[in-house]
């Protein structure tokens, strides 16, 4: 893990944190081959590559009706009880973003301008698998679709080598209310949706996280389906002054951590005492993970920055822009209001990423890599596409008829000026 006063970072470790978008382009070949094998060879593709990755033979690509019914009675009551507490918060912030369905203002008498909100048709969402199961992923990605008005929302997460799917997994895609789940993970997965197969429905947008492969499988798919943003290994960075309990921030630089062995996390600091303590808290806490591997890979990609003011801090949060941001700091409100680029901003000490991951009720699908700069997280807007409307009157023409025609003749296209003369001299 770096250490390190901010006037003693080198320019190349600097780049280091700030550049996290490298390795997708060290995959795209490989990446390319599989969806060009699933896209010629349909469900024996799919076949192929679950069998390849997954070490699962699949026959059925889609979940029954009897496997969720089975999956839901080998889930412990009392998870299904929390499962549908998240979901009900998740259900909540996301019905509260949604637009007016329809507006419209009257700039000009006899010219209604307006807008008309409609949910997308179909959205697929990719749920992770592999190193862990990821049900909190299945809610946060169907129920802001849901709650959209999406007529068609399928899942696809990846099998374990009994080609079973996690049941808690299941059980959480039946809360959210998914209405076609498939045994599917990687790249062979957002293949499936973008192109459709003889088992799998086309869908027209593709959410959710993944690793590196799915996260530039979703950006090569552009052309047929539409994606959220890319969203590839977690990361957080934490700002924080003296104020700040060491243990806490060392709690959620692990949390991080057991993600992936890419994970990055950071603290940037204006206190040295608390950097040192910190630094001890980490190594003490690394020790006992329970995901030790994982979270030792993990903290190679970590760093703790101590900087000489506060303004320092927010400029490099602002470069890095995280996917998680914590705001550890006695004057909480002047450190949120110049934060320009962050995913997901958890501020106050009781703040922890894990609450949003679960069950506060925003999004956990957020994008990494220094993305937040141009995507926002996963939100109801997401869902939808908009319409733009107007009404005209005869007299309302006639008010921008002249600027309609001038402008028109200006750029050669008679047709566009004489549409609207005719109607004039009508």
């Amino acid at each position: 893990m770096l250490y390190k006063h901010l006037s003693d970072v080198t320019e190349e470790e600097m780049d280091k944190l700030l550049d996290r978008t490298g390795e997708l382009m060290d995959v795209t070949d490989t990446v390319s081959a599989i969806l060009h094998d699933v896209q010629e060879k349909g469900d024996d593709g799919l076949r192929e590559y679950t069998k390849k990755f997954d070490k699962a033979d699949i026959q059925a690509i889609e979940v029954t009706p009897e496997e969720i019914e089975e999956a839901m009675e080998l889930v412990d009551a009392e998870l299904i009880r929390h499962l549908k507490i998240a979901a009900e918060n998740i259900r909540n912030f996301h019905a509260a973003q949604l637009p007016e369905k329809t507006w419209f203002i009257e700039p000009t008498p006899g010219i209604k301008l307006g807008q008309m909100a409609t949910p997308l048709a179909s959205v697929g969402a990719y749920v992770p698998g592999g190193r862990a199961s990821y049900p909190s992923t299945a809610l946060m990605t169907i129920i802001p679709a849901k709650v959209a008005g999406v007529k068609s929302v399928v899942m696809c997460t990846p099998p374990g080598p009994d080609g079973k799917i996690n049941p808690l997994t299941l059980a959480a895609a039946k809360v959210a209310g998914a209405d076609h789940i498939y045994k599917l993970g990687g790249v062979q997965a957002i293949a499936a949706m973008a192109y459709g197969t003889e088992s799998v429905l086309k869908i027209d947008k593709i959410v959710g996280p993944g690793n590196v492969f799915v996260t530039v499988a979703k950006m090569m798919v552009r052309d047929k389906a539409e994606i959220d943003f890319p969203a590839g290994p977690s990361e957080v960075l934490i700002i924080a002054d003296d104020s700040a309990d060491a243990a806490m921030i060392a709690s959620d630089i692990l949390a991080q951590a057991e993600h992936d062995p890419k994970s990055v996390s950071v603290l940037v600091t204006t206190s040295s005492e608390l950097a040192e303590q910190t630094n001890d808290e980490v190594k003490k806490q690394a020790d006992a993970a329970v995901r030790k591997e994982i979270v030792d890979s993990s903290l190679e990609n970590a760093a703790i920055i101590v900087t000489d003011t506060m303004d320092e801090c927010i400029e490099i949060s602002n470069d890095f822009a995280p996917e998680h941001l914590e705001i550890m700091v006695r004057d909480e409100d002047s450190v949120l209001e110049r934060i320009e680029n962050a995913g997901s901003i958890f501020v106050g000490n009781y703040a922890p990423v894990a609450a949003g991951d679960y069950a506060s009720g925003t999004n956990h699908v957020l994008p990494t890599a220094g993305y937040p700069k141009i995507y926002s997280g996963l939100n109801i807007h997401h869902f939808l596409k908009y319409s733009t409307i107007q009404k005209i009157s005869k007299e309302g023409l006639s008010s921008i008829g002249d600027t309609v025609i001038s402008l028109a003749e200006k750029e050669g296209l008679q047709a566009h000026a004489d549409s609207v003369k005719l109607r004039l001299n009508d």
